[in-house]
Formats: C-alpha cells, structure tokens, sequence
C-alpha cells in the first residue's frame, strides 16, 4: 500500500453566518481509525469534505499522504449505467488492480444504478471506495440505510482495510464494532 497520512490542524468550518466548529485537529497514520461522532448538524460532513479537499476550512490545514477515497451522500456513480458499467468506470478511473469487493452486489451488476435501494447504493459506494486502493478512507455515514448483515460486513472491510495498512475516518452518529477507534466529539469543538 502507498504512503497513508492525514494531519488536520487547528480546524475552524463555517457555513453560511455560522461557525460549525472551531480548533478540530487529528492525525492518521497507516491502520489508524478515527470516529467523528455528534448529532445531525454539527458538522461531520463538512469535516470529511473539508479532509477530502472538496471544502475548505474557514481556518486551520490539511496535510495528505496518498491518496483519498471518499463515500458521502452523494452516489458518485451515474444514476443511467448499469451498476456494474457504473463501478467499472472508477476502476478505470482509478487504476485500481483490485476487484469490485463482495457486497453482493454480483446479481445487480445489470441493473441501472438509479433503481438501486438505499442499502444497495450504500453497498455500491462502499464496494468502489473498497477497489479504489486509496490508502485513505473518508466514509460519511458509510452504515446508514444498511441491515445488521450488511452493517457487520462493512465494518469487517473497514478493519481489514486498516488491518492492510490503510485509514479510515467515519463521521456517522451512529455506533461502530470496531477495536481500537478513535472518538472525536465534535460537540466538543462547537464554536
């Protein structure tokens, strides 16, 4: 795997009239994991856009090493490709060596995206973040919309992911079954 960091330092995120949060820094080395956590609205999604470089930060920096693969609310697949035209699109774009992980998605690989369930198009974009190769996870609510099955499954990638020497930051409110992750409380950066 390529070289895996990511520094934020002294992170401030205004929306609008409002600061989010203010003074956020974390850093991630290879099989590091960290959680943030808060309720709706604090903010995590502006983080993990603002990590991913898609946002900037009203003050503070970033610092990558190596590559990003980010999973948010926004299915990065095209909506009228058959899914699986749609995943081979990013492995292609990505360069990425690696096959489409199981998240039994084998017997919808015809079907146009749009017509996807929740949790299918959850599983989709895991399944691409999964082939990317990118040694750095951002996932905004990668849980949301999944079963129990599917919910352990995709926590059971996560951990091999860092496992492989990769990292992964997870903004969800809700909780994760893995080992040895690191919590940030946004609501403890509220400005």
């Amino acid at each position: 795997m390529q070289e895996c960091g990511l520094v934020a330092t002294d992170i401030a995120c205004r929306r609008g009239d409002r600061i989010l949060f203010r003074g956020l820094s974390l850093s991630l080395g290879a099989g590091g994991i960290v959680h943030l956590a808060g309720p709706n609205g604090i903010g995590k999604s502006s983080l993990i856009r603002i990590l991913a470089g898609l946002l900037r930060p009203y003050a503070g920096s970033v610092e990558r090493a190596g590559a990003v693969a980010l999973a948010d609310e926004r299915l990065a697949l095209d909506g009228h490709q058959p899914l699986g035209q749609a995943l081979a699109f990013w492995q292609r774009i990505d360069g990425a060596a690696r096959e489409i992980t199981d998240f039994g998605l084998a017997d919808l690989l015809d079907v146009p995206v749009r017509y996807l369930s929740t949790g299918q198009r959850k599983r989709a974009a895991l399944a691409r973040v999964a082939a990317s190769a990118a040694p750095i996870w951002l996932l905004d609510e990668p849980l949301n919309g999944l079963d129990a099955y599917w919910s352990c499954k995709a926590q059971a990638a996560i951990h091999a992911h860092r496992r492989d020497g990769g990292a992964v930051v997870i903004a969800s409110h809700q909780p994760l079954s893995l080992d040895g992750v690191n919590v940030i409380e946004l609501l403890d950066f509220k400005a």
